[in-house]
């Protein structure tokens, strides 16, 4: 949660869904923040031209909206559906063990960071890398049984 929309409790939200409504959908959320977990099964929301607003239960005031900053959203996995041929959740992605394609581990997917162009794969092992997420013209296979992702990438680089 991005912080405090007006007075009376309403926040702002940042989405990750494709389009980015389409988190407003989905129920219970699973709210994180500072250690704690709280379910909330009654949201509401719409999309405005800088984001997502939203009201959630026992939020009244801008204060209860500004102490719910840097919260994080999390859906069950059982409310998403299946990702399509060559589409994939951004936590699968994550702790997969990444090597080039001649076989140099890398090191493994810590997070996936949105950038607008396309997505980039925070990799960490003798050294912390940004590795771009393009199919096919970098990305060279994903195997999620086996937690391996084959990238066409220089290790020196």
């Amino acid at each position: 949660m991005v912080g405090a929309h007006g007075i009376q409790g309403e926040l702002r939200v940042q989405s990750w869904t494709d389009p980015a409504e389409a988190i407003l959908d989905y129920r219970p959320w699973l709210i994180d923040h500072a250690g704690e977990r709280r379910t909330i099964e009654a949201v509401r929301g719409r999309a405005v031209d800088k984001g997502l607003i939203v009201r959630l239960p026992g939020v009244d005031d801008r204060d209860g909206a500004e102490r719910l900053k840097g919260a994080e959203i999390r859906v069950l996995r059982a409310a998403l559906p299946p990702p399509g041929p060559g589409q994939y959740y951004w936590v699968d992605l994550e702790g997969l063990d990444v090597f080039t394609v001649d076989g140099v581990a890398l090191g493994r997917v810590e997070k996936v960071v949105p950038t607008g162009a396309n997505e980039v794969l925070e990799v960490r092992g003798d050294r912390l890398r940004y590795l771009p997420f393009v199919l096919d013209e970098y990305v060279k296979s994903i195997d999620l049984d086996a937690g391996r992702l084959v990238i066409d990438w220089d290790p020196d680089f």
